[in-house]
């Protein structure tokens, strides 16, 4: 056998010099469809990464709707992919497959992930990985790809967000409102939240906000059209669709655009098209776990070139809600579904072993 072969076996047989890694690891299953109750720590075997694929030991990973989605049988895995949930993690790469630099051995990364994050150790592709800068601990890192990548491309790509805009954000203290919030101050964009109640219309105000509206007591379209003086705002991302949908239509400046990232108030909507032809809107949406991985890789690209480096700086950190222990990824299903946080909620997952 040539060397370059005995050194690949070994690699996938230990991490760092004399770090043998495990035979099994601990995971949170969903062990049927259902509530948060349904979420079980269970017993299964490593996982070994294949061509192309590094294998991470999980410190943190976030928690995240898709993942409840998941858990109540609302939003399989695709083809392929794990079936436990979590969709990103922060941890070190202990293992390489076929074909990875060594050099991504030892580092320590964040990652989106198609599933599997919430285990000791997860399967990730080195191109969806992030490099964990100094000064960033690895339960905030672990709070990052899933909503830096989803905000990235559906406000700044899909929505064409540019600086001196107006953007409308529903959900402002959920981890995508305030990543969005914080991303589009950032860049130079005017930004208006929705919140449920006065408490967290201030905690979005404090995170960038320049308008919060709390939903619940004043119609967010006139609110927002006040704002702007009439005219309506340039972007709209939301979370909601169902009846807001025309609703933000209604929000927009003239040849604004509408960009569509969760159903959460129902997947049907019924919409006036001539209104959206007169006014030149643009309708549009996108999910990010099927896409493909060459996709997500150049999105990890444009992030790393033009928004890790305020990482790096210590300008962009996450909004962190509540870290919960592995063994509670219930309880922390639970407190999202009941909209109670503001920020990311994450699942320390190396405290398992400890």
């Amino acid at each position: 056998m040539c060397s370059a072969s005995v050194a690949y076996l070994a690699r996938n047989r230990r991490g760092r010099v004399g770090d043998t890694l495990p035979a099994t690891m601990q995971v949170v299953e969903i062990s049927e469809p259902g509530g948060p109750d349904v979420l079980r720590l269970a017993t299964r075997a490593l996982p070994q990464p294949g061509k192309g694929e590094v294998l991470v030991r999980v410190s943190h990973a976030g928690v995240n709707r898709p993942d409840c989605l998941q858990r109540a049988g609302a939003y399989p895995p695709p083809p392929g992919a794990s079936d436990l949930p979590g969709l990103e993690i922060a941890g070190e790469v202990v293992s390489l497959g076929e074909g990875v630099d060594p050099a991504e051995l030892g580092r320590k990364v964040c990652a989106l992930t198609n599933g599997g994050g919430y285990a000791q150790y997860c399967i990730a592709r080195p191109e969806h990985c992030l490099p964990v800068p100094h000064g960033l601990s690895l339960a905030e890192a672990a709070a990052l790809p899933e909503t830096l990548f989803t905000v990235w491309h559906n406000l700044f790509q899909r929505g064409y967000a540019r600086d001196g805009e107006t953007v409308l954000i529903h959900g402002g203290t959920s981890g995508i409102g305030t990543m969005a919030t914080m991303l589009a101050k950032l860049f130079g964009l005017t930004v208006i939240a929705t919140c449920g109640s006065d408490d967290k219309c201030a905690a979005s105000r404090a995170v960038g906000a320049d308008l919060a509206i709390n939903y619940k007591t004043a119609d967010f379209v006139e609110a927002a059209r006040d704002f702007t003086e009439g005219r309506g705002v340039d972007v709209v991302l939301d979370v909601v669709s169902g009846s807001y949908t025309q609703r933000n239509l209604d929000a927009l400046a003239e040849d604004g655009r509408l960009v569509v990232i969760a159903g959460l108030g129902g997947a049907m909507s019924e919409i006036n098209v001539a209104k959206l032809m007169r006014r030149r809107l643009t309708l549009t949406g996108s999910t990010l776990r099927p896409r493909a991985n060459v996709f997500k890789g150049l999105l990890a690209d444009e992030i790393f070139r033009e928004v890790w480096p305020l990482v790096e700086t210590g300008e962009l950190r996450p909004v962190m809600d509540r870290t919960f222990p592995m063994a509670d990824a219930a309880k922390a299903h639970a407190r999202i579904e009941a909209g109670e946080h503001v920020g990311k909620i994450v699942l320390d997952i190396a405290g398992a072993s400890e």
